[in-house]
């Protein structure tokens, strides 16, 4: 399964705000999309604002985004394009 590392920029993390945007963007691609904090943790639905929330992820977590599908690269591009744009909260 292809992945992509990423680490969450922004100042605020992951708050309500860009899990909403994360969900929506994965949620866009018919891949199966997961995500998991590189420091442990279970694998989460990426298409889920809820498990990306228990993620708690703050700036400097860095993430391990998976996709599997027909359009799992777009997907892998698109999310850790968002991610590393900081979800445009600076």
């Amino acid at each position: 399964m292809p992945s992509r590392t990423v680490t969450i920029s922004n100042k605020l993390g992951l708050h309500a705000r860009p899990a909403m945007m994360l969900a929506e963007c994965a949620g866009g691609f018919k891949s199966k999309v997961t995500i998991r904090r590189e420091d442990g943790g279970d694998e989460i639905d990426a298409k889920s604002i809820m498990q990306l929330l228990m993620l708690a992820g703050t700036r400097g977590t860095r993430l391990k985004v998976k996709a599997e599908g027909g359009d799992a690269g777009a997907a892998l591009k698109a999310i850790g394009d968002l991610v590393e744009s900081g979800f445009d909260d600076e």
